[in-house]
């Protein structure tokens, strides 16, 4: 009964213990995000949306690798569900009409690029030498050109003609995926040159 009593005692303690090692772990997980984070084109959109992550990414460069990737896919597809809808109102102008179907493959291209790059950097395990130099090569190609595809979808909508709600709605969501693409692309350079 007394080693009860003082194990219900002890018991607080040893939470606050345990409490305090976890958040110790997430505070150096999150600063190791932050200064990761400093190197890209979108410092506070990198540090937004992967700091949920922390956890899974702890201060492993490939985590971050793969966590803003997987982000940038996400934010991707949610954005060509968004053009699909648009697309689809009535009374749209044909231009508009027009520059919503040429960002809509755009998007579809980007969604192909980013799902490759997560797939390849999931897949290559614990590759060394030329076989990780050739993996990573895959994965930059791949981001650098769904970046690419994004900026083609914004270049559609260029111009005075195309200026409303329409304009700067898709400008929004697909300038998002450009900058969380951007950081992807500058966070797998990172972790390809610790290698």
């Amino acid at each position: 009964m007394a080693r009860a009593s003082v194990f219900l005692l002890l018991l607080p303690i040893f939470y606050f213990v345990g409490t305090t090692a976890n958040s110790a772990a997430t505070t150096s997980d999150t600063n190791f995000i932050k200064s990761s984070c400093s190197a890209t084109t979108y410092p506070q959109v990198c540090i937004q949306s992967l700091s949920s992550y922390a956890n899974s990414i702890q201060q492993s460069p490939r985590q971050l690798a793969q966590a803003a990737l997987s982000v940038s896919l996400t934010r991707a597809q949610k954005a060509k569900t968004f053009v699909t809808k648009l697309a689809k109102f009535k009374g749209l102008k044909a231009r508009e009409y027009g520059a919503l179907k040429d960002c809509l493959e755009e998007m579809g291209d980007s969604v192909d690029r980013l799902s490759k790059s997560v797939q390849e950097l999931k897949n290559m395990g614990k590759s060394k030498g030329q076989d990780f130099v050739w993996h990573m090569s895959n994965v930059e190609t791949w981001v650098s050109a769904a970046l690419t595809d994004d900026n083609t979808c914004l270049d559609g909508f260029s111009g005075k003609a195309l200026d409303g709600k329409i304009k700067a709605s898709i400008r929004a969501q697909v300038l998002n995926v450009a900058q969380c693409t951007s950081n992807a692309l500058a966070l797998c350079n990172r972790f390809a040159s610790k290698h």
